[in-house]
């Protein structure tokens, strides 16, 4: 909750990793490691995660999508604790995150032997309920009297690049970030195109709301991996989906401009 104003901020369900990563940042904090080799971290814990999946590993697997999301809190923990803001740093996190999605939903659809048109139906969900999630969340910093406005609402044009990264490299980020986010944001754009408009959304809404954070979605994926749920994970998140008209109908006849 950083990155918003004390009057804004509620019960994010998806940030249960946020105090381990706060307390890994600052142990970084006097180091020469940067944001940048944190997000390189996560992504490893992913990879180890994808692993110990393709080998029935499941506890082991649950453990590291877990740590992934303690870890991924870390990268814009240590950003600010070392003043180091990043648009290098934040779509790169967002790279590695969709990928790792993929990834996970294809691997578990292949060990549980899950057609492929489930798992991929299963991805696109699970990327649009975390992209509404993102929409209002970002609207709702925006909008946060001292709230980050790193992240913009529409993400339509290259940013300049900040100190200490290269224009090129914020260019082909950004690039690749429009490609793997871009319908995403504009089916939801489609869906609520007024949201913006709203001067802040209630507590109560952006808790309930955080059902569709990432950090959710891992923490449903790493239990049920474990209990020997696998075969159930690609249409869980499928029939998930379904809370999305209901959040959008919520904000639509509750939460007007």
């Amino acid at each position: 909750m950083s990155k918003l104003a004390a009057q804004d901020k509620f019960l994010d369900l998806s940030d249960y990793g946020r105090s381990f990563g706060r307390f890994f940042a600052l142990q970084l904090k006097e180091t020469r490691f940067t944001p940048i080799h944190v997000t390189l971290l996560f992504g490893l814990s992913g990879l180890v995660a994808l692993y110990s999946i393709l080998n029935n590993y499941y506890f082991a697997a649950g453990f590291f999508i877990v740590l992934k999301s303690g870890i991924d809190a870390a990268d814009g923990e240590l950003a600010r604790l070392k003043k180091t803001p990043s648009y290098v740093g934040r779509y790169l996190d967002s790279i590695f995150d969709i990928i790792l999605n993929f990834l996970f939903l294809m691997m578990i659809c292949y060990v549980s032997k899950t057609a492929l048109w489930v798992a991929l139906l299963a991805f696109l969900g699970l990327q649009l309920q975390g992209t509404l999630y993102n929409y209002y969340y970002v609207i709702l910093r925006n909008k946060s009297v001292g709230g980050d406005a790193t992240s913009k609402i529409f993400e339509y044009k290259t940013p300049k690049a900040l100190p200490g990264e290269t224009q090129q490299a914020v260019n082909i980020l950004f690039k690749m970030y429009t490609i793997f986010y871009g319908t995403f944001d504009k089916i939801i754009h489609f869906l609520d195109p007024e949201a913006y408009k709203v001067k802040t959304f209630p507590n109560w809404f952006m808790t309930l709301l955080s059902l569709y954070g990432l950090g959710f979605q891992l923490l449903i994926i790493a239990l049920m991996l474990p209990l020997g749920w696998i075969d159930y994970i690609a249409p869980f998140f499928i029939g998930y989906s379904s809370l999305l008209l209901v959040l959008i109908a919520i904000r639509k006849t509750i939460i007007k401009p």
